[in-house]
């Protein structure tokens, strides 16, 4: 597919290894590096410090979220996200391409890119791929760290691109909108834990692991393999649309997914399944082990 499309969701490699040999890596174009890692696994900060895309920032995660939440990776507010942007030379007239660095080829650069676009930006992309394939194309790779401009971000919440608890809990009765789960099957069944969490999911969602939308090589599917996904699973991309996961970051994969198809208004519910387990009624949570158990 041209990678071009819709808004430039996607990227190539090939069309930003040109960007970079070319000297665009600037005040108009933004690399930056989304990964996050479990901290005994690997350590996403210090690997961007050995081998990264050249004039790329490191696009932390961890700092740019609602830090007195007791949820992980929740919203930051709207002026914590304009400034640490600002930091990393980002203006409302930049394009800004994020990518991660996990063996899948793409895990987290999916809510990076939700994220810039719940605040507002519109020209943010994914690099298709990753960086995995960036380097097995062998495009070119630094440990150069690169100083941004200071830049001045406008931050304005788009309010339609995320739920709340209170609004999940509410469609549980009227059914306003479709609700697809990004995760693996067994935690979405409730058959096995999720991350310490006994697992299951929220009345009348739908699963499509987040995978589905992945290539073995970890590209994107194609525009019609991933409308034939939705398809499959009977969700109707012209009807309202919340994606959920444990914790707002693969549900990142439908929107992206779905936004591919042309349907660029997908919310995300930013607690997932970790506010849902902790605040929502034990009817409210459907879990086959517990039928079972019944």
């Amino acid at each position: 597919m041209a990678p071009q499309v819709l808004g430039r969701a996607l990227v190539t490699a090939k069309w930003l290894s040109e960007a970079v040999r070319a000297g665009r890596v600037g005040t108009s174009l933004r690399v930056l590096d989304a990964s996050w890692y479990p901290p005994q696994e690997r350590n996403a900060r210090q690997e961007f410090k050995e081998r990264h895309i050249p004039g790329a920032s490191f696009f932390d995660i961890e700092e740019c979220r609602d830090q007195s939440s007791p949820y992980d990776f929740m919203l930051p507010s709207e002026s914590h996200f304009a400034d640490y942007v600002g930091r990393l030379g980002v203006s409302n007239d930049t394009h800004v391409v994020v990518y991660d660095g996990d063996e899948l080829g793409t895990f987290y650069a999916p809510r990076a890119w939700w994220m810039f676009r719940a605040f507002g930006h519109k020209e943010v992309s994914v690099l298709n791929g990753g960086f995995k394939n960036w380097v097995k194309e062998g495009h070119p790779v630094t440990a150069e760290v690169s100083q941004p401009t200071l830049a001045v971000f406008k931050a304005k919440l788009n309010t339609a691109l995320l739920k709340t608890f209170e609004e999940m809990m509410q469609n549980v009765g009227s059914l306003q909108f479709q609700v697809v789960d990004s995760r693996p099957e067994g935690r979405f069944r409730g058959t096995e834990l999720d991350q310490g969490l006994e697992s299951g999911h929220i009345p009348g969602a739908v699963n499509i692991p987040f995978r589905s939308f992945l290539t073995e090589t970890g590209h994107e599917k194609s525009i019609e393999e991933i409308q034939q996904i939705f398809c499959e699973n009977k969700v109707d991309l012209s009807k309202p649309l919340t994606a959920t996961c444990r914790k707002g970051v693969t549900a990142c994969h439908i929107a992206l997914a779905a936004y591919l198809c042309g349907k660029r208004d997908v919310a995300v519910y930013d607690g997932s399944w970790s506010e849902w387990f902790h605040r929502a009624p034990p009817h409210y949570k459907v879990s086959e082990l517990k039928r079972n158990k019944a």
